[in-house]
């Protein structure tokens, strides 16, 4: 049994969660004892069967989306995306992979099947090459203008694609007033861990009128998607989709690309952040709650809950996808978004789920997914409608328990238009909605069964068990804490670089955990908070071994014969899950949520693997000059607001020197 200061700080919390007020100083977020077990396999599967669930939030809203008046856009595709084609009839459909093979495909002989992507990568000998400029643009994506950090002018940014085991080169300028950085979600980066986009752990970041050129290779494959990691950068804008084309675990006739879902504000990121870390707690939730939802970058907005300053235009238009009767059509689903779990749907339309991440899985069946922040899923529909009809494509936020919510409620849900073959351009759906579920949760990990089998060890090398709190700062404003600590980073001092020189101890608030040359670590993440948080690992897909709605674990592992596999998992409100990694790639990787205020807020730790082979890296200081050299000068005259977990002000004298050290030798 719980002790009654244990249950008195988990109903403080909850109070806290429905009410924005503060959990008392210097409650840490810490168990303190062990809480009632209830349950070790996760939610309810009832919660997917959309049949059986009724959610209330939902009704009001959809009875005001199914009265659309017009399917025109009132506004340009250039004023709300600029020259983005997803979305539009413009966009293209995708190929099996990329380039002229003759007759052969790239990865050769490989399969789902018979390949183990994580140790069998081909190597194709073509690079791909990208050119980003990172800047500044006024959009207008649901006909709320605003300022915008976008990648070549457009939202979503373009997209990465590649064949399976290709060399990506990308190319990054910086035409912003501050750093920045672009992480690759979901790659492995074996052999290139400087190259993972994470200012002060794999980089400087990228200073302002500076150029860096990222190259790695695409060492898995799927689908996944690219964003800033610059503090909360890519809620701004910053972030578009990254397909990487390998074996197929079954057909389809189409592949329409990725369909990235994200909630949407309309303030500016910093001053989000500022409120969400700021003395002022009760600015917390509020900041946080998005004031909409969007598909591929667009959706309409209710003009009438608009900031008197804010300039907005009702019926921005809407993304639109083309159905061809009878034939079966790939969906790339993408969690984009800042904070919020999204379910999708298309009225009327089975979907059958193929990959999660970048992991093909024996396919199972739905009406309706969830997609945690960060997380993927490949589904395949069958156009089985009637070829002169539209149907309504639904991204909905989730509204229930260890969800942030919504700034106004009838904007929690974002619209697409599927049109069949003779459908009218300008026909409004009349389809039928299934009800959504309502927590901020994954589907059971039972549902999703790798093709490939991997076992995990069963006794790992090293386990470590990991907290998450939240608490008052003393000088006011709430952080995250993973085991007591909220992270801070230092963009000058890189922790992957200081591993590389052999330093031993490390500041308490860089969160790093040693691994040293062990080959299997085990994380138990125990929520003692009541929101979710989507886990999201760098430089590996995790083995699931468990998932839990209340702690603590009992020791039994689902399928522990082949777990589900992938790279952002969800743990939620006062439950658990149990992930474990095969430690063969050496390199610091970070390991948060992947809720941009939460890891604002420090809810973030580092995981340094295959010490040795870090240090013996010849190639990790010379990469890092790139970087840290422009960095450093361009903060000599300018200094760095600290805000968040990712701006610290810097202290380059040490590295300096080493590098000096460096050169003479």
């Amino acid at each position: 049994m719980a002790t009654t200061n244990a249950r008195s700080q988990r109903k403080q919390l909850r109070e806290w969660s429905r009410t924005s007020q503060p959990p008392s100083r210097g409650w840490t977020g810490r168990r303190t004892a062990s809480l009632p077990h209830r349950s070790t396999t996760g939610f309810d599967e009832s919660h997917f069967n959309a049949a059986q669930v009724s959610n209330p939030h939902l009704s009001p809203m959809v009875a005001i989306f199914n009265n659309v008046a017009t399917l025109l856009a009132a506004l340009p595709q250039t004023q709300t995306n600029g020259d983005s084609k997803l979305g539009t009839s413009d966009a293209p459909q995708l190929g099996d992979y990329m380039g002229n093979w003759g007759g052969a495909v790239p990865w050769g002989d490989r399969t789902v099947g018979n390949s183990n992507q994580y140790k069998d990568t081909p190597n194709t000998g073509q690079l791909r090459r990208y050119s980003f400029t990172v800047g500044y643009a006024k959009l207008s994506p649901d006909g709320v203008e605003r300022d915008m950090i976008v990648i070549n002018g457009v939202f979503p940014g373009p997209t990465i694609e590649a064949n399976w085991g290709d060399w990506i080169e990308v190319t990054v300028k910086n035409d912003l007033d501050e750093g920045t950085a672009l992480h690759w979600h979901g790659l492995l980066q074996r052999t290139t861990p400087w190259a993972d986009g994470v200012p002060g752990v794999t980089q400087c970041p990228i200073a302002p009128g500076a150029t860096y050129v990222y190259k790695f290779q695409a060492d898995l494959y799927g689908t996944s998607w690219w964003h800033g990691h610059y503090s909360g950068q890519y809620s701004a804008g910053a972030f578009g989709p990254m397909i990487i084309h390998g074996p197929k675990p079954f057909a389809s006739d189409v592949d329409l690309g990725p369909i990235l879902l994200n909630d949407w504000y309309h303030r500016d990121y910093i001053s989000i952040v500022k409120d969400i870390v700021g003395p002022d707690i009760s600015k917390v939730i509020p900041a946080a709650q998005p004031e909409n939802a969007l598909i591929n970058g667009k959706n309409d907005f209710n003009c009438s809950y608009a900031e008197p300053y804010q300039k907005c235009v009702e019926n921005a238009g809407l993304s639109k996808f083309y159905f061809k009767e009878g034939r079966s059509h790939m969906l790339r689903l993408i969690n984009s978004g800042a904070d919020a779990v999204m379910y999708f749907s298309i009225d009327e339309h089975e979907m059958e789920v193929t990959a999660i991440d970048f992991v093909p899985i024996i396919p199972y069946k739905a009406n309706v997914v969830a997609l945690g922040v960060g997380q993927r899923l490949d589904v395949v529909v069958n156009a089985d409608g009637k070829r002169h009809n539209t149907y309504w494509m639904r991204s909905q936020i989730a509204l229930g328990e260890g969800c942030t919510g919504v700034r106004h409620r009838d904007s929690s849900q974002a619209l697409a238009v599927v049109f069949y073959d003779d459908a009218p351009p300008a026909a409004i759906p009349t389809s039928t909605p299934y009800t959504y579920p309502d927590p901020c949760r994954d589907a059971p990990i039972s549902q999703s069964e790798p093709i490939f089998k991997l076992t995990p060890d069963r006794k790992p090398a090293t386990t470590f068990e990991i907290n998450i709190g939240i608490r008052q700062k003393y000088e006011g404003g709430l952080e995250w804490t993973m085991n007591d600590s909220s992270f801070r980073v230092n963009f000058s001092d890189p922790a992957l670089l200081a591993a590389h020189n052999g330093r031993l101890k490390f500041p308490e608030e860089w969160n790093l955990y040693n691994t040293n040359d062990s080959r299997s670590t085990r994380f138990v993440i125990i929520n003692n908070t009541p929101s979710s948080h989507p886990m999201h690992i760098h430089g590996h897909n995790f083995f699931v071994l468990a998932t839990g709605t209340t702690q603590p674990w009992d020791g039994k592992i689902s399928r522990p014969y082949n777990p589900t596999r992938r790279d952002t998992q969800i743990v939620g409100p006062f439950g658990f899950i149990v992930v474990q990694i095969e430690a063969d790639n050496p390199g610091v990787w970070g390991f948060h949520c992947h809720v941009a205020w939460h890891v604002s807020a420090g809810m973030y730790i580092q995981v340094l693997e295959q010490r040795s082979a870090v240090m013996s890296n010849l190639e990790i200081p010379i990469r890092f000059r790139e970087t840290c050299d422009p960095w450093d000068e361009w903060t000599k005259t300018h200094e760095v607001e600290q805000i968040d977990s990712g701006l610290r002000m810097m202290h380059i004298k040490e590295r300096s020197e080493y590098y000096d050290a460096l050169v003479k030798a």
